[in-house]
């Protein structure tokens, strides 16, 4: 791991756990779109759209980009501390129960910990490039992409969502062709969404809560090849980045987890075909149907309980 050479202050804060003084750090009022990461190794720690005005004099933070930092007790035991997960960085205290935020967590961080990279730019860890993006776009089938449709609509960051078909070896695939079973392809949802906003990590936690990765080609009621679980990504990167989280959360289950895992572009033919326009945002304009009801309604209403 490569470590960025530090200044004396930044020693001061970072390996000596010390504390700026309030209203003087250089991100307290920065409210551009992009990532905070850490000033000592790079690595990524919070997204700006967790940032809020808590007017303590430090920039604050309702939430933390997964698995980024680690808390520990003080050695007098009043406040807990943050560091970096990665190189053990002093970034500041985390402090919960002063109803700032939904949230009611307050990540309070010295400016002179982190440094900014705003969303279009590109910084360098351990001597990869790896640009702040402000669209990523995956692609996710769990049964009736009504339902992964539905679900999607309502999460923060998430730009679009087109219901379509992908995977198999037909083009330009119509409804009743893909309900067949025989054209390989699978319902799937296109979800378009802002990283800074949204992670990754939240989104497939939102997919396999939504459906049941462990059913072979089926999801209740609807049956065949066209109702599998399936991720298809843009590049191999994500298709790490998906079958590392799979591993994480396999032990929630009590049955193997069957989601398909792979790229677009070897996937069948290589493209995503957005479905028939009666399809498009399907819950919304027909909520009242029975179908929708039974089976599209509960899930909205789950995953509004557990992620809204």
């Amino acid at each position: 791991m490569k470590l960025n050479e530090l200044n004396p202050e930044e020693k001061r804060v970072i390996l000596e756990k010390g504390t700026e003084a309030p209203f003087t750090g250089k991100f307290e009022n920065n409210h551009k779109d992009g990532i905070y990461t850490c000033r000592q190794c790079n690595a990524f720690l919070y997204r700006s759209a967790d940032k809020f005005d808590s007017g303590c004099g430090w920039p604050s933070f309702d939430d933390e980009i997964a698995g980024a930092v680690e808390k520990h007790l003080d050695a007098d035991g009043s406040r807990t501390e943050i560091i970096c997960n990665r190189c053990g960085a002093h970034l500041g205290h985390v402090f919960s129960g002063e109803n700032l935020t939904q949230k009611n967590i307050r990540h309070c961080v010295n400016s002179v910990s982190m440094d900014f990279i705003e969303t279009g730019q590109t910084t360098t860890v351990d001597g990869t490039a790896l640009s702040i993006e402000k669209e990523k776009t995956i692609y996710l089938g769990g049964g009736c992409f009504w339902c992964i449709e539905a679900v999607f609509k309502m999460i923060k960051g998430v730009k679009e969502v087109v219901s379509g078909y992908a995977g198999g070896q037909v083009e330009n695939p119509k409804y009743d062709d893909v309900c067949t079973g025989l054209t390989g392809h699978a319902e799937i949802v296109k979800v378009v969404f802002d990283p800074t906003v949204v992670s990754v990590e939240k989104i497939l936690s939102v997919f396999f809560e939504a459906h049941d990765p462990t059913t072979l080609n089926r999801q209740g009621n609807d049956v065949g090849t066209q109702y599998r679980s399936v991720v298809f990504v843009e590049n191999k990167d994500e298709v790490e980045i998906v079958q590392n989280f799979i591993k994480k959360i396999q032990a929630d289950f009590s049955e193997s987890i069957v989601t398909e895992v792979s790229l677009l572009t070897e996937s069948g033919n290589g493209k995503f075909y957005p479905a028939e326009d009666y399809h498009q945002d399907y819950f919304n304009k027909n909520g009242h149907a029975p179908y929708c009801q039974i089976v599209v309604a509960p899930k909205v209403e789950k995953i509004k309980k557990k992620y809204l």
